[in-house]
């Protein structure tokens, strides 16, 4: 029996790819003072239903979870933004602010599978709450940009998109759209580049506007003096190459407020790599207005970056590097005599204490296949455990160098 469409197998080498992205993302997120949190993987569809707009709602694996008529129905985590909200609303005095969260969970969304998008995936989330400054947007495409420098990707592989949700509301609230429309009025913007412009211009009619001016307000690359601060700071930190105006980016989430953003391969523009913004409103619409809390947030998700770190040699090296540091077993002990095996097993014990990645034998097996094990598993060392005892043999498995010394020395030169 085969796994669901859209669902993956993890066998060991594409666990340890999978591994390589999110123990990097954890590193890069502890560096910039950000600590992890997570959350239930079922959450009530209201939760979802009440912030993210009709498309993601449309998207859910709803769970069966009620046990009686009238019960909240559950559905499988698409995203984490609703559960971050949820759970700064219910705790926020008891945080010092502002908050800088991140978390590396797996979401589910029912939408047809295609190359770079699954309907299970893994996605970093890091989240900046109570920070109304543009230190914080600054803050959050710096770390963002970092996530991807650490696997070895330059300016000349990604861009960073940036763009003004506030512009856009500007825009249309000065063409005389209403506040009332202006979800429905982005999700035309967010598609217009790839719509036929008669299409976008039939959308765009009850408000006056034409697919042209929309058009023409995109192209423009002059910073917002909201953009403005934001590129000033990247600039100090000597970011600024990674970063480009772009207000085709709006984002088609209903939350967003402000600066919003998207991160693009320069190569192929296909999918993003990651995107978000701010949500300065949200706290307050999962709190009733009880809790309000400027916030804002990204998320990048594991499969279009594996796809790209694959395509990019100079990351894929480091990546493979990686990967070949990871293997199963440091040192093979080598049992040779099985009379001996009480004291191997005790030596096997006294180097995993050490903190030593150690295998052996777990019954008895000729010698020469033992050292193939060894060097399958891709140890560095073998020790072998036999004739000389109480010494043993130490074999760099490498270079063929032996070395016969006590347990103790053993110890001493592998433990560290």
């Amino acid at each position: 029996m085969q796994a669901l469409p859209g669902f993956r197998e993890f066998y060991p080498a594409d666990c340890a790819r999978r591994n390589y992205i999110l123990s990097a993302w954890r590193d890069v997120a502890r560096r910039y003072g950000f600590v992890e949190f997570d959350g239930p993987v079922v959450e009530p569809i209201e939760l979802y239903e009440k912030k993210s707009g009709g498309e993601l709602v449309g998207q859910m694996f709803t769970v069966a979870t009620a046990s009686e008529p009238g019960e909240a129905k559950g559905a499988l985590r698409p995203e984490m933004t609703p559960t971050l909200a949820r759970m700064v609303a219910a705790r926020e005095r008891d945080f010092k602010k502002p908050l800088k969260w991140f978390c590396v969970p797996n979401f589910f969304r029912h939408e047809r599978q295609q190359r770079g998008r699954l309907r299970e995936f893994y996605q970093l989330n890091c989240d900046i709450v109570g920070e109304p400054s543009p230190a914080a947007d600054a803050e959050l495409v710096a770390v963002l940009i970092d996530m991807l420098r650490v696997f070895g990707l330059t300016a000349q592989d990604f861009v960073v998109r940036l763009s003004s949700r506030t512009a856009w509301e500007q825009f249309f609230l000065a063409a005389g759209g209403t506040k009332e429309d202006e979800y429905e009025f982005f999700q035309v913007v967010d598609k217009a580049e790839r719509t036929p412009p008669e299409k976008t211009d039939a959308a765009l009619a009850r408000w006056g506007l034409t697919a042209a001016q929309v058009l023409d307000f995109m192209r423009s690359k002059e910073p917002t003096s909201e953009l403005a601060p934001i590129l000033a700071d990247l600039e100090a930190r000597g970011l600024r190459e990674f970063v480009e105006i772009d207000y085709a980016i709006v984002r088609g989430l209903a939350y967003y407020t402000g600066t919003v953003f998207e991160v693009f391969d320069r190569a192929k523009n296909e999918r993003a790599l990651a995107g978000g913004g701010r949500y300065d409103r949200l706290l307050a619409l999962m709190s009733d207005g009880k809790v309000d809390l400027p916030a804002l947030g990204f998320g990048m998700g594991d499969v279009v970056l594996a796809n790209l770190l694959a395509e990019i040699p100079a990351a894929k090296a480091k990546m493979d590097a990686w990967l070949a540091a990871e293997h199963a077993a440091d040192i093979f002990v080598v049992i040779a005599k099985e009379e001996l095996r009480p004291h191997a097993l005790a030596l096997v014990q006294r180097l995993r204490d050490a903190g030593q990645r150690t295998d052996f034998p777990l019954t008895a097996v000729k010698v020469g296949k033992q050292f193939q094990t060894a060097e399958a598993l891709g140890a560095r060392y073998a020790v072998l455990v036999g004739d000389e005892w109480p010494l043993v043999k130490l074999k760099t498995l490498a270079t063929r160098e032996e070395v016969v010394l006590s347990g103790d020395e053993v110890l001493a030169r592998l433990g560290a």
